[in-house]
């Protein structure tokens, strides 16, 4: 059952499964969109009123067992993002991991990893569990009045440990990344694309085969990097090698402190989601080296605050033509990428699911990082008939919408929908509608 308004999105998915795959499929959807709480195959039919189902296995088929294409619905949810949001113009992607902590001895690809939310510098933690490296769209909502990240396509990182017990060789994230990156240049080959990334993605590895693919890329940079000056000139008719590179250049916790550093003033609207904030900016180009690997040209900028709030950040960009001023307002979009995973968690239930086996874990993480952009896209055929209402009480109103309004407006067109439709037909009985409603109120946590 699809109300009209929203049939267009979920149908462009219908292809990738087959017939009798499709409605297990539709109805595990939109329990996932209306359950509360965790997001197990369980809650999901109960939410939908099959909790007296008998066939209860084939719903659990279609994560661990079913013949479908992942990697197809990922490249049908992209066009869908790009031809709402993003038109023309470059495409801003941002990528990262995250780590799902899961426990169980049949999860083999769980490993020990660093917990990046509750870790700082200095202090350390460890968890157990998945990580998961997700390409997300950044881009603004008009509906919303803010860049969100939109994910659409996910890969499972697993441990060095499951490479070694099964005797494969070990793919660093750096590797995954490359792999998505030019999986999503495959499916826009005419597109301007800006990949933003943290300190992990700073690895000459990794942006020397993106640059031949024409994929400008924006990471962190270590302060104390080898740079130097592009090689001379060379003679003719001088033997030997040419020159991969010139004379040294200071480091940039030299520059830093240099007296003959010139710096800009900038005025940055939203920085890190928080109000504006002036800070101090220096850049220049210059050759980013060392041995094995061949040089990249880079420009890299220098960001300090005045009123020294936070340390002094580097980046680089590998595409020397971009403005600083442009190549800081698309990295502090990155911020957005982190909004993503702890609004998943929190209302997409996240880490709640309870597969075990491999091909249900492999799908069921990256469908609900898929279905944050799945529902803003439902909100968003929503918000053209402005029923996305902000809520309003007497201690609290809202300025601007968030995604549990999206998610809020979505679960209320449907149950409208469904509600005006037994309204008609009188099957079934509006009893029978509000029982797996009550159900899920009773048994949320």
């Amino acid at each position: 059952m699809i109300p009209p308004l929203l049939a267009p999105i979920i149908l462009t998915f219908a292809p990738v499964f087959f017939k009798r795959t499709w409605d297990p499929a539709l109805v595990l959807l939109w329990g996932a969109i209306l359950a509360p709480g965790k997001r197990t195959v369980t809650s999901a039919l109960r939410i939908m009123g099959l909790s007296r189902e008998r066939q209860f296995q084939k719903y659990h088929r279609v994560l661990n067992r079913a013949v479908w294409d992942s990697r197809r619905a990922s490249q049908l949810l992209l066009r869908l993002l790009i031809s709402q949001f993003v038109p023309s113009g470059p495409v801003v992607i941002g990528i990262d991991d995250t780590i799902e902590r899961r426990r169980g001895s049949k999860i083999k690809a769980k490993g020990i990893y660093r917990d990046p939310v509750r870790s700082s510098h200095s202090h350390f933690v460890k968890t157990g569990g998945l990580r998961w490296l997700s390409l997300m769209l950044l881009t603004p909502i008009p509906w919303a009045q803010q860049v969100w990240a939109l994910p659409f396509l996910t890969a499972l990182a697993p441990s060095e440990r499951y490479s070694q017990q099964h005797r494969r060789r070990h793919k660093a994230l750096t590797d995954w990344a490359r792999q998505l990156l030019l999986q999503l240049r495959r499916w826009l080959p005419d597109r301007d694309l800006i990949m933003v990334g943290d300190g992990g993605f700073a690895a000459l590895d990794l942006l020397t085969r993106l640059v031949p693919r024409a994929i400008t890329c924006i990471t962190r940079l270590r302060l104390d990097a080898r740079l130097y000056k592009p090689p001379a000139p060379r003679r003719k008719a001088r033997p030997g090698r040419p020159r991969l590179k010139g004379a040294r250049l200071p480091n940039l916790e030299k520059v830093l402190i240099s007296r003959h550093t010139r710096w800009k003033t900038l005025r940055v609207a939203d920085w890190y989601g928080q109000c504006s904030r002036t800070v101090q900016i220096a850049s220049a180009t210059a050759l980013w080296y060392h041995g094995g690997f061949p040089p990249l040209p880079i420009r890299w900028v220098l960001i300090r605050d005045p009123k020294q709030r936070f340390d002094p950040v580097a980046l680089l960009c590998t595409d020397l033509n971009r403005s600083p001023e442009q190549i800081l307002s698309w990295f502090i979009l990155r911020w957005r990428v982190e909004v993503t995973f702890q609004e998943v968690r929190a209302h997409l239930g996240f880490e709640t699911q309870r597969q075990w086996s491999d091909r249900a874990i492999a799908r069921t993480s990256p469908v609900l990082l898929a279905l944050f952009s799945l529902v803003t896209l439902l909100a968003s055929r929503l918000a053209r008939r402005n029923q996305i209402p902000l809520p309003k009480s007497a201690w609290y109103t809202k300025t601007q919408p968030t995604f549990s309004d999206a998610i809020a407006a979505v679960r209320r067109h449907y149950w409208k929908y469904t509600f005006s439709l037994s309204s008609k037909t009188r099957k079934p009985k509006f009893s029978q509608l509000l029982r797996p409603i009550a159900d899920a109120l009773c048994y949320a946590a």
